[in-house]
């Protein structure tokens, strides 16, 4: 994923999430981690197309497109982060043998990103109100995909017959020279509509309980939770749902 102000490097050609299982150079990278990129395939593409399935190659088709969308989640360094393009993409599914189809790039990418972007929101709700407003917002420094190991909280979750999110991320991001990580679970269920094809996304974010801040941020979050619901304001959050 690239910066979006000043010229191209090495370092800021990357997105906010860590692809470093799908491709050996920085050029594809981006918020949302590869390793699990089989996953999003597998839960976005085949409900979009019956298409054969393309051969492995790292050279995507010729047809994608190379234009890739800006984020609204800054940098340290300054400028954004953005997303991989759809011929991107595909390279970096391709080059580790997940047999990506071309026509679903125009689907996968798009969700691909809003599902970033929806989880940058999420973050910037526990920061409201935290100070990072006095030097110009908190902004993601850095980010890793652990999508094989589950979190206590999701482990709770699937004792309760929620489905097991299908991705993990840990952003950090910078609030003013305080470094802050925030734990991420992807969780898929039906969107409610008449057909399968509707798919919904379902985010659990939350700070990590590896300092003192983070224990603050949740024991306030969780207060605030009780006391509303006993007076009918309760903090809204997403919560995974059982995938049936």
């Amino acid at each position: 994923m690239a910066s979006s102000s000043g010229s191209p490097s090495a370092s800021a050609d990357k997105c906010p999430v860590d692809h470093s299982s799908f491709a050996s150079s920085s050029s594809d990278k981006c918020p949302v981690d590869h390793n699990a990129r089989s996953s999003w395939s597998s839960i976005l593409g085949r409900h979009q197309s019956d298409a054969a399935e393309l051969p492995d190659t790292s050279a995507p088709p010729s047809t994608l497109p190379l234009d890739r969308e800006t984020s609204s989640i800054p940098r340290v360094d300054g400028g954004n982060w953005v997303y991989p393009s759809q011929a991107q993409f595909f390279a970096a599914m391709a080059r580790k043998n997940h047999n990506p189809q071309e026509s679903d790039m125009k689907v996968i990418v798009p969700i691909h990103n809003a599902v970033n972007e929806r989880a940058w929101q999420e973050i910037l709700k526990w920061e409201a109100g935290q100070g990072g407003d006095k030097c110009g917002g908190v902004k993601l420094v850095s980010f890793k995909g652990r999508p094989n190991e589950r979190t206590p909280r999701a482990r709770w979750y699937s004792l309760l017959g929620y489905s097991p999110p299908f991705d993990r991320h840990d952003w950090v991001v910078d609030r003013c020279g305080t470094r802050m990580r925030y734990v991420i679970d992807f969780y898929t269920g039906n969107g409610g509509g008449p057909s399968s094809k509707n798919i919904s996304f379902f985010l659990d974010v939350r700070p990590a309980l590896d300092n003192w801040e983070g224990v603050r941020l949740r024991t306030e979050r969780f207060w605030k939770r009780f006391f509303g619901n006993m007076f009918g304001e309760g903090v809204k959050q997403d919560s995974p749902q059982p995938k049936h």
